[in-house]
């Protein structure tokens, strides 16, 4: 599977809906100079960043995947997963959802690597999250709350709350993470 150019959707969402690269800067609260370089592929936002952009174009964090092959609706396989790899966080995201079909549950499955983390500030955006950690070890920082999470652990919680997970083990985690979108 092909790597996935988040810069390239990122500029083309912009574009069709007629922003210019300072009007989404102002948007998301990042410098213009951020979204260029993203854009252009010189930098790899984290998650709660991505998050952050796909909020201010209107669309999920799942539109930045190319749509999986699919044989079935729903169904992806293991080996056709669409990926998103963190240029500055030993971290990366697979789509667990195929872009046909798009409904309001974005699961995807985050790898995180020891000290890998899904952003480098608490994010909260709309919804509600749901995260299982099939195995390893992570911290979620829950606006004041700070909870370990071990393998089996699950939690839900509204993703208005500001958000962070950070991988505090010796060995990989992988959390498979559900969120409600609410349309708008």
């Amino acid at each position: 599977m092909s790597p996935v150019n988040v810069g390239e959707r990122i500029r083309q969402l912009r574009l069709g809906l007629g922003l210019s690269v300072r009007a989404l800067a102002a948007a998301t609260g990042f410098s213009p100079s951020l979204i260029s370089q993203v854009e252009h592929g010189h930098v790899m936002p984290s998650i709660g960043s991505l998050e952050r952009i796909a909020m201010a174009l209107g669309v999920s964090l799942s539109t930045f995947f190319a749509e999986a092959e699919t044989n079935a609706e729903g169904l992806v396989r293991a080996n056709a997963r669409q990926k998103l790899t963190s240029t500055w966080s030993p971290v990366s995201i697979e789509a667990l959802r195929p872009m046909k079909g798009m409904g309001m549950l974005e699961p995807i499955l985050i790898v995180m690597a020891p000290g890998g983390r899904s952003g480098k500030f608490p994010t909260a955006h709309a919804g509600e999250r749901f995260a299982l950690v099939v195995d390893g070890e992570v911290t979620l920082t829950l606006g004041d709350e700070v909870h370990g999470l071990k393998a089996g652990d699950a939690i839900t919680f509204a993703a208005a709350i500001p958000h962070q997970l950070e991988n505090t083990g010796a060995e990989p985690a992988h959390v498979v993470i559900v969120t409600v979108r609410v349309r708008r």
